[in-house]
């Protein structure tokens, strides 16, 4: 089944759309240390993982999607976060002129202001380089970034929504929403189909993502990995 991808996303990027940010063997791959912190293996019922030890460095953290690998002896788990995996299923409105207006397609000379923000409110998902993994936009007000929203793990077929953040100052006015919406429309119009992953205590995204046409596709933990 096509969506089968999406039980093992970061492998399935990693082996697919985001194959060039790669590292590591056959059995087992990691993004580069600027672009994500995500390291995935093809199967999870052998130790073949261990091949990318030399590619972690010690004290090094990140993140494994999905069923747990048998990890070498000097990984050790410190943390699942369950999520809920959600694949878009019916198109949300689309966004009006005025609203449009809003959204710019964010750039290089925006990579601080990116960085600073989604780490203020997300920390620990978003390196320097994961702006490159995709499109990310955003909205600004009085000059600052107060709203963002991007592409992450690119999949054949599938790309997932990630870092879509409102600065606690300007939430409540659907920022969000209005990122979202033009991802999804972008998606759409290529013939690619969204994705996205929340915590399952984030009822009220849940309730958001559930109201613009998501449906909770299964159940995924990310788990938090040290080295």
């Amino acid at each position: 089944m096509k969506e089968a991808i999406l039980d093992n996303p970061a492998w399935g990027a990693l082996t697919t759309t985001h194959a060039y940010f790669a590292q590591g063997t056959d059995q087992a791959k990691r993004y580069q240390r600027e672009i994500a912190p995500f390291v995935a293996a093809r199967q999870t019922d052998n130790d073949s993982i261990a091949a990318l030890d030399t590619l972690i460095d010690a004290g090094e953290t990140f993140y494994i999607v999905g069923e747990l690998p048998v990890l070498p002896g000097t990984w050790t788990v410190e943390n699942e976060l369950p999520c809920a995996q959600m694949i878009l299923t019916t198109m949300p409105a689309p966004l009006s002129e005025k609203d449009a207006a809003m959204v710019h397609l964010l750039g290089p000379e925006d990579a601080g202001d990116m960085y600073e923000l989604i780490n203020s409110i997300q920390p620990g998902f978003f390196n320097h380089g994961t702006r490159l993994m995709g499109n990310y936009y955003g909205i600004r007000h009085n000059g600052q970034l107060i709203a963002m929203a991007g592409e992450r793990m690119q999949l054949t077929g599938f790309t997932e929504l990630s870092a879509i953040c409102t600065h606690p100052d300007h939430t409540g006015r659907g920022y969000a929403q209005k990122l979202i919406t033009q991802l999804c429309y972008q998606h759409a119009g290529a013939g690619i189909t969204s994705f996205l992953h929340v915590t399952r205590t984030n009822e009220r995204a849940v309730r958001l993502y559930e109201h613009m046409g998501f449906e909770q596709r299964r159940d995924i933990s990310f788990y938090r990995v040290k080295k």
